[in-house]
This record gives structure tokens, C-alpha cells and sequence, in this order.
């Protein structure tokens, strides 16, 4: 029997995803809970399995396209008896699921009439595809906006909600001289033109990265403190802490000391490990303290989080460290791995970076940036002297932190820092 395998819910409150990986192909058979496909969403990559035995008759999804939660994206044959419906599949057709349909309808039925078209060779070529998602359609007709019009940007002209708005802001004489520009670029055979342009889709984490930058900064209300601190007496117990590590196979970075100071200047100061419910008009104050870690990939930033970081010792919070960040760089993390945090450092001091302004990762209200270490001439009791001196920039948002509360906030982060010592009495 004929069987529709549609994309599960992955939580949190996620509605769309971008097929980064299908594991099997028109004609495979998949058995049940075998992976079907991997799926890009605004936290991570995820494993999508297939909840049936069966053969692959058609693909309703490629790889690069975004697919709609309880959208159909294959339909398999099933041996034996009728296949019980989960309770995804038995739930009232979503608007989204409607559109998907009339969508694909539309589509057979252009498709038809350029079939028909392309058989006669003396006539013009008429019919026009249209390549979108139902929810751009949506947000389409929502502008009063005839898709016809506009010029797709995506894989294939698949129209993007970027091009509907592009469409919507200009004007025509614009769009035109827009579109005239365009041709000019492309056509290198006819324009003299400085160089050539490449263009490839805004896709996984990166397209990620770019909603979530914008939403942040749309958010929040960012402002920026930065200090410089002198990490010298760090440094040396750092240096004695790492024969001890060594021992037990820890690879023991600032980092961990870094998160321990952080914790206890949160605890000091609250607000800035709470976040803001817009909706109900409440602050929440949160009385645990999962430590995200901004983590470089091939493919862009991730933020695997250090779940109760605050009752972890510096050489534990040294092996998650190393851990996550392994595994992130693999793309192995799970989405549990890198939700709930509630204050972030980014750290840009091996590059070399001596100071940098990071974006909040909402819905948290501050994060840390951390530059590099430099030996630096610095004044002490009337003498100069050299000291190793590291700068802290701090981003926080205003709409609930008053900058007096920033600054001391990381005054304090600067006093144990500076005074490790003072930082172990501190520790819980």
C-alpha cells in the first residue's frame, strides 16, 4: 500500500527546515527507523528516521530545498497490513499542507501546458513556472504581489521571501533598471564588466547564522563596555594546573577559569542571567547557569552550551569544553546540546583578536567576548613593568541592563580574573 511519510515536528516550535542530506533515493528500500534524511534547522542538524519499512516510490523533497513540518516528502510502499497513522498524520490539514498541495497541482499543471507548448516548434513559448514555498506564496498574496512577476533568486528560480520583498520596496522604473543591471552582470559576452560574480544559496547553518544575527539585533538593544585586565597571576596558575591536568588527560584551557568567574559575577548580578518574556511583560530570572561557548565550523558558528556549569569543577568544565568543542567542529552535537543557555562567551583570542563587539544570542540578555593575550609594557606602583594583558568586551542589552550594572558586573569579572586566588574562594 501507498504510504505518506510526512516531516515530523522536531520541537520547538520549529516549522520549516532545509534538507541538508537525503540517505536514500527513488527505488531504495529503508527500513523503519533507519535515517531517511538529515534536516537544517534554526538549532542543528537533525537525524530525521523513517518511521516505516518500505520502498522509496517518489521523493517529494531534494537536497538544498526547505520542507515544511506535516508536509509529505515521500511517498513508499508498505508491505502487509494498513499502516497505523500516527497522530502527526490524522491532525486537521495545516494551511501549509493545503498550499503545499494546490502548489504541486499547479506546478503538474504548468508543467502540462509547457509540455504542450514546447511540442509546437512555431509557437511562443508561454508557460511560466513558478517555484516557491507555500509560505512565500502565502506572504505572496498577503502584499496582493502576483508571483508571476518576480524574479526567483534561489536553486532553479525557486522565489525566495527575499525576492517578494525586493519586489514589493521597488518601483518599477527601479525594478527594471534592476533587472536591466542584472542581465548586464550575467551576460559576459555582451557588457564589459571589472570581474565575475558567483552565486550560491544561503543554506544551512549559515542561513541560520543570518536569521538569528538579524533577529538579535532587531531584539535586543545592544551596547557595548569593553576593559582591559591583567591575566598574569591566571596565567601562572593556568601553568601549574596544567601538569595536574595532564595526568588525568585534560586539556586545560583559560576558558574554564573564564566560565567560573562569569558564574560568580551572575551571581552577584543577576540581571544578566535572566531574558524577557515579551509577551506575558515579564523578566525571568533564572537560578542556573548553563554556559553557552561560541564554537567555530566549516560551516559557520554553532553555541554548544555547558548545562549547570556553575556545580562542575575547572577540570570538568575543561573536558566538556574539549568535548563539545570536538564534536561540534564534527557536527555531531545534538539540538539538546545546544539550547538553554543562558549567558554565552565567545572567545577570539587564538586568532588573535584583541577586542570585539559579539551579538546577544537571544533570548539571553549579555554575552562575553574574549580577546587575545598580549605582553604589554603597564605601570605598577610607579614602575614600569611587562604584563600579560587581555581585553573583555561586553554586550548587553539595554532594555534591561542600566550600563552602571554592566560595569560593575565586569568589574567583578575583572577582579577575579585578575586575582585567581580570590576566584577559588568564590567557587561552590
Amino acid at each position: 500500500m501507498a504510504y505518506e511519510f510526512k516531516l515530523p515536528d522536531v520541537g520547538e516550535g520549529i516549522h520549516e527546515g532545509e534538507i541538508v542530506k537525503l540517505h536514500v533515493k527513488e527505488g531504495d528500500t529503508i527500513n523503519e527507523f533507519d535515517i531517511f534524511a538529515e534536516i537544517q534547522t534554526d538549532k542543528a542538524v537533525v537525524e530525521i528516521p523513517s518511521p516505516v519499512t518500505g520502498t522509496i516510490k517518489e521523493l517529494k523533497i531534494q537536497e538544498g530545498e526547505i520542507a515544511i513540518v506535516h508536509s509529505t516528502i515521500a511517498i513508499m510502499d508498505v508491505e502487509g497490513e494498513e499502516v497505523e497513522e500516527t497522530e502527526e498524520e490524522t491532525e486537521e490539514e495545516t494551511e501549509e499542507e493545503t498550499e503545499s498541495k494546490e502548489a504541486k497541482k499547479e506546478e503538474k499543471k504548468e508543467k502540462a501546458e509547457d509540455k504542450q507548448t514546447s511540442s509546437a516548434p512555431n509557437q511562443a513559448h508561454s508557460a511560466t513556472h513558478i517555484y516557491a514555498m507555500p509560505s512565500v506564496r502565502k506572504f505572496a498574496r498577503e502584499q496582493g504581489i502576483d508571483l508571476s512577476q518576480v524574479k526567483g533568486s534561489g536553486k532553479n528560480g525557486r522565489i525566495l521571501a527575499e525576492d517578494v520583498k525586493g519586489f514589493k520596496n521597488e518601483e518599477p522604473a527601479g525594478k527594471e533598471e534592476k533587472q536591466q543591471t542584472k542581465t548586464e552582470v550575467n551576460t559576459k559576452s555582451t557588457a564589459p564588466i571589472a570581474g565575475e560574480e558567483e552565486r550560491v544559496p544561503l543554506r544551512g547553518i549559515r542561513r541560520v547564522i543570518a536569521k538569528r544575527m538579524v533577529e538579535s539585533k532587531h531584539t535586543s538593544a545592544h551596547v557595548n563596555i569593553l576593559d582591559e585586565i591583567d591575566v598574569t597571576e591566571l596565567i601562572e596558575l593556568r601553568s601549574w594546573g596544567k601538569t595536574i591536568a595532564k595526568d588525568r588527560n585534560t586539556k586545560l584551557t583559560y576558558l574554564p577559569f573564564i566560565m567560573k568567574a562569569a558564574i560568580a559575577a551572575l551571581r552577584e548580578f543577576p540581571m544578566l542571567n535572566a531574558s524577557i518574556d515579551e509577551e506575558r511583560e515579564e523578566i525571568i530570572f533564572k537560578h542556573y547557569y548553563h554556559i553557552g561557548m561560541a564554537a567555530a565550523t566549516d560551516q559557520g558558528l554553532v553555541v554548544p552550551v555547558i548545562h549547570d556549569a556553575d556545580q562542575k569543577s575547572i577540570f570538568d568544565l575543561a573536558d566538556e569544553v574539549t568535548d563539545l568543542g570536538l564534536r561540534a567542529r564534527d557536527m555531531k552535537l545534538s539540538p539538546d546540546e545546544m539550547k538553554g543557555s543562558t549567558f554565552t562567551i565567545s572567545n577570539l583570542g587564538g586568532y588573535g583578536t584583541q577586542f570585539f563587539t559579539p551579538v546577544i544570542n537571544q533570548p539571553e540578555v549579555a554575552i562575553l567576548g574574549v580577546g587575545t593575550i598580549q605582553e604589554k609594557p603597564a605601570v605598577r606602583e610607579g614602575e614600569i613593568v611587562v604584563r600579560s594583558l587581555m581585553y573583555l568586551s561586553l554586550t548587553f542589552d539595554h532594555r534591561l541592563i542600566d550600563g552602571d550594572v554592566a560595569a560593575r558586573f565586569l568589574g567583578k569579572l575583572k577582579q577575579l580574573l585578575e586575582n585567581p586566588k580570590l576566584l577559588m574562594m568564590e567557587m561552590r
